[in-house]
């Protein structure tokens, strides 16, 4: 959990730095922006979109993976709105 939130943070910090961001959050912002579904739901379905995909592959999916495809983007959404109201004084 501690993970999930470290890596949540870290997300948001880059991504509001402008310098542009990785392809899974370039595609969740960019989902986000043309449909005004919320972060966390949109990161939610890209993960599960991906931890199917990589299991039908023939991938492994234990109790991490799982904590970690419906975790993250409740974490980046959090901390999104973290670095916002930090940003803006």
């Amino acid at each position: 959990l501690v993970g999930i939130a470290m890596v949540g943070i870290g997300s948001a910090l880059y991504i509001t730095c402008g310098l542009g961001p990785g392809p899974r959050d370039g595609l969740m912002t960019a989902l986000h922006n043309r449909t005004g579904v919320r972060i966390g739901r949109v990161r939610l379905g890209i993960e599960g979109t991906v931890l199917v995909a990589g299991w039908l592959l023939g991938g492994t999916v234990g109790l991490g993976t799982l904590m970690f495809a419906t975790l993250i983007g409740q974490s980046i959404a959090i901390s999104l709105g973290v670095v916002s109201r930090v940003t803006s004084r």
